[in-house]
């Protein structure tokens, strides 16, 4: 059988500046994937590294007082170190000025340019230093750079540039033929969108009377090569293009992984690039949102750049993974805060698996003295039927590089769980000897179904993985994981092992309150008192409670309504079917931001149509006018539950 092989990329990063917390999901999502692609039975290959050439390195080696080289190596080192510290394993990492990769730009860049699709040409334009791009009328913003918020400045220079207008039709042929070559799909709209209008030739060179720091074309000594057209170029020559043994092997199933500010460059340059020089291009690629830090876009300006160093060894490396892959929807953007951090760890990871995995291993030390008992037929065997499905969503989900989906697909399971206990008290089959066989099946499906968590958080939480299969009595592999298909099978905890003593995988952390004197504003002056609550309403009986049917919801899409600032349609998952409910939210939640929460939904209240929407119910939320919260839940329920 042919072995199915995966690689993986990150963007190489620019080195004029220190790794942050953007720089830091990326690999970790790729890193993830990779792990996942491993236990699903592909043999891999994961590159990463930085982009070492163009005016911005000149510009901040400057202000260091170093040498472009110097300033570069320094970075580079940087995010080196960094990549182990967060439990990534990348199979190599290249440096746009390692000489294997120069000789491929030089090589490639003959082979264009002797093709005939690389001219020399004068040119007047709008560039951006800070980007180090010409932009078009169209790609500004009043005006200004999108990215930077400043006005292009006016360059009229010789330069050589790329035919890339010739393959504009092309390009559009194969992404709307390879459905999935742009992941999520909302990407695919967008560059389809640009590629609508003519797609200009690109300036792939910069006088070195401007820029020297750079690696000089190959046939024009007096130019140095774009920094954008050098550095997509590592994803061939880290594999060694053309010759080499690991381009033939992965390059055919190449995936690269960028934020969606690159997207252009590697959705539109990349894929032209290789058509002309004659290389088949990558399989595909996978776009994410950005992440703003407490409601911000990161800035260095406003100081609030994430440095994931700083988080981790507060936090720890497997917390922070875990926030980063559960708390982003991939392809949309989220919001970092440490609150949200804490509450995560809190609810998730302390009180949903640490406590799990505490209460099941203190009632085998309890009931069996710490041995694993006989596994015996189980009055209910719904434990195994449960992880079976949680299996399958989260393959699924890893499959589609949902990771938010596959880490809910194992919470639901460690809920399925806790039911599980709560349904068949243990405790309570322990007070009668008769019922001893049923108390040692209960406690063996308990101790089957972490071990199965143990082996799915591997790829987002390879330390705790490490951590509980031994307490559980399993031997990890030598390679450090399980394959899916191995997971699958129940039963795999020995009778009569000897397991280890509970302990705690993640520590609550005590968010200490603000004392009164903290309350104050920065001008010194103490808040308002707090407007007085409404009057409550007239007292009614349990029996007129009894008639609100209140069920958890998930909610699965949020749109605006055309013509209305505050209303939000809502596609609702309730358990038995999805249903659409019009909210009043729309000035307090950005529907992007809503995906995925967990909401109190009213369930059996009348239809009714609000600006020509239908509203299948109601989501409950507590306020004023000024500000709204929805109601949820700490941690996550199965949809359709009711609410007591």
């Amino acid at each position: 059988m042919k072995t199915r092989t995966q690689f993986f990329t990150t963007p190489i990063y620019y080195v004029n500046a220190k790794p942050h917390l953007g720089h830091a999901y990326t690999t970790i999502a790729a890193d993830v994937a990779t792990r996942f692609k491993k236990m699903d039975g592909h043999e891999t290959y994961f590159l990463t590294g930085t982009d070492e050439h163009g005016d911005k390195i000149v510009q901040a080696a400057q202000k260091q007082n170093q040498t472009p080289k110097e300033y570069a190596n320094k970075i580079s080192r940087l995010f080196q170190d960094l990549w182990p510290r967060l439990s990534v394993r990348n199979d190599q990492f290249i440096r746009t000025t390692d000489p294997a990769h120069i000789k491929v730009v030089t090589d490639l860049l003959t082979k264009i340019h002797e093709k005939g699709d690389i001219y020399f040409s004068s040119y007047e334009g709008q560039y951006c230093f800070g980007c180090e791009r010409f932009y078009q009328d169209r790609e500004l913003v009043d005006g200004k750079c999108p990215d930077h918020g400043v006005a292009p400045s006016t360059i009229k220079e010789s330069n050589y540039f790329f035919k890339m207008g010739q393959y504009q039709d092309w390009l559009i042929d194969h992404i709307k033929t390879h459905p999935g070559f742009i992941h999520p799909g909302q990407y695919e709209t967008e560059l389809l969108s640009f590629l609508k209008e003519p797609l200009e030739d690109l300036c792939i060179s910069r006088p070195k009377s401007r820029l020297t720091w750079g690696i000089t074309l190959p046939f024009d000594h007096d130019y140095v090569t774009y920094v954008w057209f050098d550095a997509l170029v590592n994803y061939i020559s880290a594999l060694g293009y053309p010759d080499g043994a690991l381009f033939k092997k992965f390059w055919p199933c190449a995936r690269h992984f960028v934020a969606k500010d690159i997207i252009k460059p590697h959705g539109i340059y990349w894929p032209i690039m290789l058509k002309a020089a004659g290389i088949d291009i990558y399989a595909g690629l996978n776009v994410h949102g950005f992440w703003n830090v407490s409601g911000s876009k990161m800035s260095k300006t406003i100081g609030n750049v994430t440095d994931p160093v700083a988080v981790t060894d507060q936090y720890g490396v497997d917390a922070f993974r875990y926030f980063l892959m559960r708390e982003m929807v991939f392809g949309l953007d989220a919001n970092f805060t440490e609150d949200v951090l804490v509450s995560r760890i809190n609810a998730d990871l302390a009180n949903d698996l640490g406590n799990l995995f505490s209460r099941v291993l203190s009632m085998n030390f309890r009931y069996f003295k710490g041995v694993v008992p006989t596994m015996l037929p189980a009055a209910d065997l719904s434990l195994e039927t449960d992880a079976c499905t949680a299996i399958h969503s989260f393959q699924k989900a890893m499959t589609g590089y949902e990771f938010h989906k596959a880490i809910t697909a194992v919470w639901q399971f460690i809920s399925c769980m806790n039911k599980y206990i709560d349904t068949h008290e243990p405790w309570q089959l322990a007070k009668d000897a008769d019922k001893k066989p049923l108390l040692s099946a209960v406690i063996c499906n308990l101790l089957e179904g972490l071990r199965t968590v143990a082996c799915l958080i591997y790829p987002v939480m390879p330390d705790t993985s490490k951590k509980m299969l031994p307490a559980l009595g399993i031997k990890i592999p030598e390679n450090g994981f399980f394959s899916l298909d191995r997971i699958h099978i129940w039963g795999q905890i020995q009778p009569g092992t000897c397991l280890a003593k509970p302990q705690i995988l993640f520590p609550r952390i005590d968010v200490p309150r603000k004392e009164a004197s903290e309350q104050e504003n920065p001008s010194g002056k103490k808040k308002k008192p707090p407007v007085a609550a409404p009057e409550h309403k007239p007292e009614i009986t349990i029996e007129d409670f009894a008639k609100i049917d209140l069920r958890t919801g998930t909610i699965l899409a949020a749109e605006k309504i055309a013509g209305s600032d505050k209303l939000l349609k809502l596609q609702v998952d309730t358990g038995n079917h999805t249903r659409q409910i019009v909210a009043g939210i729309g000035k307090y939640y950005a529907p992007e931001n809503l995906v995925e929460k967990q909401v109190v939904v009213v369930a059996n209240l009348k239809q009714a149509t609000l600006m020509g929407e239908k509203s299948q119910g109601m989501v409950l939320a507590a306020g004023t006018k000024k500000e709204l919260i929805l109601a949820g839940f700490d941690t996550q329920v199965q949809p359709g539950s009711p609410i007591k």
